[in-house]
């Protein structure tokens, strides 16, 4: 007899009528998408310098946004928890025993929070975050990962040319704590020696022999080439198609929402309304602003709704229309305002604010939805140089969110405001925002996080909530 069903009260979606979610161990919602099938360990390979670490930040920070729990082991870090007094570049040099046995101990110390993370935390994938040159190192990661049944995929970075090496090291490791009492000549000639010290004993992976059964990216000058080795599921897919689309080039992403709309200024959600005479006095605004910035081939893109593509026209420039882009849909709470929605739904208007990001609108979608759909735009956003996104409340909220490594419980509540420009600079490990209003008035239509939702955390998202020490049924 097939199973008898019931609907998730807060993602609309169909579980056995016997469903009971186990106690909330893990940090992570059991209601979160499981997109991996095994654990899997990101093994990165390279000689200093040559992107590993901004490549593991911003690939965790993807996965992440994607809702795969992801996380950093960086080796370094460890290594200066142990060495507090760093002295030279001889510490990395190979016939330095003592020193040797130093960096596997924090290798092993950091494979054993990999295991922790995996088996324990919730977590889907570890980046082991070290340089891994030889192959007896690599060797240890891999029978590691046999032992935890943790499935592993290597990312080498290889970079031969001196300029962008040497930029790495002025924009990156000059900073590290390595050098706090160093010039940065002294930082610079003692790093170029550290080099010269893994070089010695450098062994790359080498796919077409002894790494032929390997699942492997090679990243090739900062991008300009991609070697790829047996790719065996999903997410592997996901990390090559990621990587090969980002890029280390200077570049300025503007975010802005549409010129205040007639809906607006009603306190109503969703619909296709065009914008009030304050919102066109925005568009006005942010025409002269572009002027102002004098930026080279600006992009700019709209949703499809009427209320970006009229503050667009007013720019005299270009634009690209995304469906992408288009609000987050209210279902069956579309063109209502929140006091309407409140006394028609007041099951959905509860379940909203328990939790924002899961909660899908009746016949609607749900933050996690928009990240979804919004996935294409963050690809096409990477590969870009300058480039203007005239969109939404949730939809930048959710670009937003990517950007500034924001979680899924914080990214529904990101203020977002009317009438102000979001200018985004990529800086080494992350992003520099500037704030910019353009001086027009507009209604906020910010929501809070209300103290009924402060009050708990969910269980589960199937009607069940853990509130104090034990669970309610909601019902």
């Amino acid at each position: 007899m097939p199973m008898e069903l019931t609907q998730s009260r807060m993602q609309k979606i169909w579980i056995p009528i016997d469903h009971r979610p186990s106690l909330p161990r893990r940090r992570y919602r059991a209601c979160g998408p499981q997109l991996t099938n095994s654990p899997t360990v990101i093994v990165m390979v390279g000689l200093p310098a040559r992107g590993k670490t901004y490549m593991s930040k911003k690939l965790t920070r993807y996965l992440n946004w994607i809702g795969v729990p992801t996380k950093v082991f960086n080796v370094g870090e460890y290594r200066r928890e142990v060495v507090k007094e760093f002295s030279s570049y001889s510490f990395f040099h190979p016939d330095n025993e003592e020193a040797m046995k130093v960096r596997k101990q924090c290798a092993l110390a950091a494979l054993r929070d990999v295991q922790l993370y995996l088996k324990e935390e919730g977590g889907q994938i570890a980046v082991f975050d070290a340089t891994n040159t030889t192959k007896e190192r690599r060797d240890m990661v891999l029978d590691f990962a046999k032992e935890n049944d943790f499935k592993v995929f290597f990312i080498e970075s290889v970079c031969d040319d001196p300029s962008v090496v040497a930029s790495n090291i002025m924009e990156v490791k000059l900073s590290s704590p390595d050098y706090r009492d160093c010039s940065s000549a002294e930082a610079m000639e003692d790093f170029m020696k550290r080099i010269d010290c893994y070089q010695v004993n450098y062994q790359p992976l080498d796919p077409d022999n002894h790494d032929r059964d390997l699942s492997l990216i090679k990243v090739l000058d900062v991008g300009r080439r991609f070697l790829v080795n047996r790719v065996q599921d999903y997410i592997q897919s996901r990390i090559v198609y990621y990587l090969m689309n980002i890029h280390v080039q200077p570049r300025t992403i503007y975010l802005c929402r549409h010129g205040e709309s007639e809906y607006n200024v009603l306190g109503r959600i969703g619909g296709d309304s065009g914008l009030s005479i304050r919102g066109k006095k925005f568009s006005v605004a942010l025409c002269k602003f572009l002027e102002e910035q004098n930026l080279k081939d600006l992009k700019i893109w709209t949703s499809q709704l009427k209320r970006t593509i009229q503050t667009a026209e007013a720019l005299k420039l270009p634009y690209e229309q995304w469906k992408a882009l288009n609000e987050i849909d209210a279902g069956v709470c579309e063109e209502m305002t929140y006091e309407e929605i409140k006394e028609t739904y007041p099951e959905e208007y509860a379940l909203r604010d328990q939790d924002k990001y899961y909660y899908r609108y009746p016949t609607g979608e749900s933050y996690q939805d928009l990240v979804q759909r919004l996935e294409p735009v963050i690809m096409e956003l990477e590969r870009q140089e300058n480039v203007l996104v005239i969109c939404h409340q949730a939809v930048m909220r959710c670009l937003l969110a990517y950007f500034l490594d924001k979680s899924a419980d914080e990214m529904p509540y990101l203020k977002c405001p009317l009438h102000t420009v979001l200018k985004l600079t990529p800086v080494a490990y992350g992003c520099r925002v500037e704030s910019i209003y353009l001086n027009v008035e507009a209604v906020n239509t910010h929501r809070e996080r209300s103290e009924e939702a402060k009050d708990f955390s969910r269980a589960s998202c199937g009607g069940l909530l853990w509130i104090g020490k034990g669970l309610v049924n909601i019902k």
